[in-house]
């Protein structure tokens, strides 16, 4: 066992401060990786405050990690000490159910290990996540980063990037496809750059015009003000496929009669309660209202070829760690273009 210096919630909605947590040696199938960068997810907030229930403390989060292999276990196969590595959401899963042997871990039918505030298969050993300096993982659930993305624009990849690109892909954007994004975040500015490199027709929908300039810049090739009423008119039945990246309550049958015929409309946020969804605007136009999780690691590792090849990376602020209860605050504000990334530097000298 190591002990390293990490950074965790205590208990809910209690400022992080400076911890220490023990990583296992590598095992037969492990990689030990010495974390460069954690990417800090809007969902960290959420189970650091407990608000989702059933938090285990203290907490440890993070699961948008990037670092360099320093060594592997004696059945490794797939990674060897020096390699660019990355860890997102989960950390294991039961490997054996069909969605598992589908490459959809996401969905596993007895659960994924979660990267954090989750247990290990013994059902005794929590799992700590990126705001540390060293995690170890099964190399199977361990993604390559390739090599010309810089490591601090990569990191949201794990989560922001595979949350975005999953239903994008599975929903088919792409040349000839209308879609919008709703929020210009952490989730909506990934949506927006991989939307655009695949050949979708991309439309931001924000709740004022003042990120106008960058989604444009994003690659969006339009822009509407979900505060002034007459945007629904303009846009009815103009979309094939809604992204809807928010975590706020919203009339969903307003975005819902923004879909073609057919249309789709696929939540990644979770609102703290669900609104009222009427039936006409779903079956006057066979639309449908769906929900995404993550990706697989198969998908995930598609996701960042994809980003490599067209040199996809997050927008990103990086800040140390003593930062982090500050960047907590400023995410609720929406004062973050587009996500805080922690350089694991500045823990070392905790």
């Amino acid at each position: 066992m190591n002990e390293v210096p990490a950074y965790a919630a205590p208990s809910a909605g209690a400022p992080l401060g400076p911890f220490k947590i023990k990583r296992r040696d590598p095992k037969d199938f492990d990689v030990q990786i010495k974390i460069e960068y954690c990417g800090v997810c809007h969902s960290d907030i959420h189970q650091a405050r407990d608000e989702w229930g059933g938090s285990l403390f203290p907490m440890v989060p993070g699961h948008e990690i990037v670092g360099t292999v320093t060594s592997v276990g004696s059945k490794v196969s797939k990674f060897k000490p020096g390699d660019t590595v990355g860890v997102g959401c989960f950390v294991d899963s039961c490997r054996t159910c069909p969605s598992c042997k589908q490459g959809l871990e996401q969905y596993c039918d007895v659960g994924t290990v979660s990267t954090y505030n989750d247990v290990e298969k013994d059902g005794i050993t929590k799992t700590f996540g990126g705001y540390s300096t060293q995690i170890v993982v099964d190399e199977n659930y361990v993604l390559r980063i390739p090599s010309n993305i810089p490591l601090e624009k990569a990191a949201p990849l794990l989560c922001a990037g595979i949350t975005t690109y999953s239903p994008l892909m599975h929903w088919k954007a792409g040349p000839g496809k209308k879609v919008a994004v709703i929020g210009l975040g952490g989730l909506g500015h990934m949506a927006v750059k991989i939307g655009h490199a695949l050949g979708a027709e991309v439309t931001v929908l924000s709740h004022s015009m003042k990120k106008r300039e960058d989604a444009f810049k994003l690659g969006a090739k339009d822009f509407f003000a979900t505060s002034d009423i007459t945007t629904f008119e303009k846009l009815q039945s103009t979309f094939d496929l809604i992204i809807n990246t928010v975590s706020v309550e919203l009339d969903w049958n307003m975005y819902l009669s923004l879909l073609k015929l057919d249309g789709t409309m696929v939540l990644l946020g979770v609102p703290p309660t669900a609104p009222h969804v009427q039936a006409f605007p779903l079956i006057g136009k066979r639309r449908s209202l769906a929900g995404s999780l993550i990706g697989g690691i198969k998908e995930t590792q598609e996701m960042l070829d994809f980003c490599g090849k067209h040199n996809i990376g997050s927008d990103v602020e990086v800040i140390n760690i003593n930062q982090i209860n500050e960047a907590y605050e400023r995410m609720l504000k929406g004062d973050v273009r587009y996500r805080f990334v922690i350089d694991s530097k500045s823990l070392v000298s905790k």
